[in-house]
């Protein structure tokens, strides 16, 4: 069947919406490009849909960020102490070649690791990815030489994942398939897409998502319990499934999606369970050992006292923390005004775990970015929320360039880092409030302004309601433009007004 982005769209298929006509950013922005779409351009008569320029324009995007990387490439991750963090280019990719026996050929989980970390801490898929990234490494040269091309094999897969979200996002909210470019033009996915490997994780949940809100239950269980092997915070998407499918009714869904992801998860898991595991198990040991890490308020707490905080208790009441947050995200789910919008829910969630974890690593801006595209696309509130984020990027580095240059002292003191924390959790509770906003005041919703239920959803789109707090099920909502028509909750009239609007 022919998409919306390779035919001329019918008052069946609705034309994509254009950024330039509803964002006032993207259209101050589109003059460097040629300034806005026109009302006359014709749409879906070219090779270059929004899927595919989305893409190439991610793919771009991560080759400056590769470009970023080349201080340390030629010689930062090799030589000075201090000289990677004050070129901001650091990257775990190289040094855990050797430091995770990947060099010597050892055999994650399986072969006890020499030092103080006995095994691979990373969970399964993860594990998986690193090795593959092994066999394509030349074993032979210098050390040095061994590391870079680690690097550049990770660098390539990391790549093939950026795009794979990118391409995701475009499609999950079909008729907003720009929406894609926040994501691909974010300044901070660019700057840690390949610090780390998160990227795998974010890629098997943005697929995921997709296949949500193409309704396809089981399979975007299969790739949620896929991304959880590969990340842990994965999983979380499952509770805002659970509360929405609550609320409409469609327990069937949830209990595939479910069921395809306890399914996927054992089935990468339970091997190395079986046959490695204390190796399987290093993962959650070092995780529930880990102390107060870079980057999250209980750093700020423990470094301006005389009493930090016991790990137990961290571990105790950032638990807690998240439960309670988690209650709060229920009753507003099943008490707003309209069933908030499946990508809402799954910024919200994620975001507070990261908020309320004892280590906010820079790389964990790449969860956020895809959902925050999908939760709020606003050009506005996103460069806001990311410049907060690049500011804590340089400040880390410049921390670690301070505390390791010795009596130089060449960085930022712990003053200035602690201030950098404070600006890039600010910043993501900013958008998690102008989320919460949008729940309760659904017309300040750009995506739903133009009359969309929840275009992510899938079988919760445009369903009826079945289960609620609030005393009535169903009430209009009138759209935020005056000249768009009037929006009933839980009518499939929401979903077929869309090409009226547009």
């Amino acid at each position: 069947m022919p998409s919306a982005e390779s035919t001329q769209a019918s008052v069946h298929e609705p034309a994509p919406v254009c950024p330039t006509q509803e964002d006032e950013v993207a259209t101050a922005g589109s003059e460097l490009i040629g300034g806005p779409l026109g009302r006359h351009a014709l749409l879906g008569t070219s090779w270059w849909t929004p899927v595919r320029v989305v893409a190439l324009v991610a793919i771009g995007m991560f080759a400056l960020g590769l470009v970023q990387k080349a201080p340390c490439y030629h010689g930062a991750w090799f030589f000075g102490a201090s000289s990677q963090y004050t070129k901001a280019c650091y990257s775990d990719i190289p040094h855990l070649y050797q430091g995770r026996g990947f060099a010597d050929g050892l055999v994650p989980y399986f072969d006890k690791l020499p030092g103080d970390m006995p095994y691979l801490e990373y969970p399964v898929l993860t594990g998986l990815f690193m090795e593959v990234a092994s066999w394509l490494t030349p074993n032979s040269g210098t050390i040095q030489y061994q590391e870079q091309w680690y690097w550049t094999v990770n660098a390539g897969m990391l790549m093939v994942c950026a795009a794979v979200i990118v391409v995701c996002v475009a499609r999950t909210h079909a008729g907003r398939p720009w929406d894609a470019l926040l994501v691909a033009l974010a300044p901070a996915f660019v700057l840690t897409a390949t610090i780390n490997w998160d990227l795998l994780a974010v890629s098997l949940t943005a697929a995921a998502m997709l296949m949500w809100s193409r309704g396809r239950s089981l399979a975007s269980g299969v790739l949620l319990g896929l991304a959880t092997a590969a990340k842990l915070y994965p999983v979380l998407l499952l509770g805002p499934l659970f509360l929405l499918c609550w609320r409409a009714g469609k327990w069937r869904d949830f209990g595939r999606a479910l069921t395809g992801a306890v399914v996927a998860w054992l089935v990468v898991n339970l091997p190395v369970m079986a046959f490695a595991t204390d190796g399987w198990w290093q993962f959650y040991k070092f995780s529930r050992e880990r102390g107060v890490d870079f980057g999250s308020f209980w750093l700020i707490w423990s470094q301006n006292t005389s009493n930090p905080p016991s790990v137990t208790f961290v571990n105790t009441t950032a638990v807690l923390l998240v439960l309670l947050c988690a209650l709060g995200i229920a009753v507003l789910t099943l008490s707003a005004p309209r069933r908030p919008r499946f990508a809402q829910l799954a910024f919200l969630i994620v975001a507070v775990f990261i908020l309320t974890n004892k280590v906010y690593s820079p790389q964990y801006v790449l969860w956020l970015v895809p959902l925050a595209a999908l939760a709020r696309p606003r050009w506005r509130d996103f460069l806001i929320w990311q410049a907060c984020e690049v500011v804590y990027f340089l400040g880390i580095w410049m921390y670690l360039a301070y505390t390791t240059s010795g009596e130089a002292h060449k960085g930022l003191p712990t003053d200035g880092y602690h201030g950098a924390i404070a600006v890039h959790l600010l910043g993501t509770l900013y958008l998690c409030v102008v989320v919460v906003r949008d729940i309760l005041m659904p017309e300040r919703d750009v995506v739903r302004r133009a009359g969309d239920d929840d275009p992510s959803g899938g079988v919760l789109d445009g369903a009826e309601d079945v289960f609620t707090l609030r005393t009535r099920l169903s009430s209009p909502h009138p759209a935020a433009h005056p000249d768009a028509p009037t929006v009933g909750w839980g009518s499939r009239s929401a979903v077929a007004s869309r090409g009226d609007v547009r």
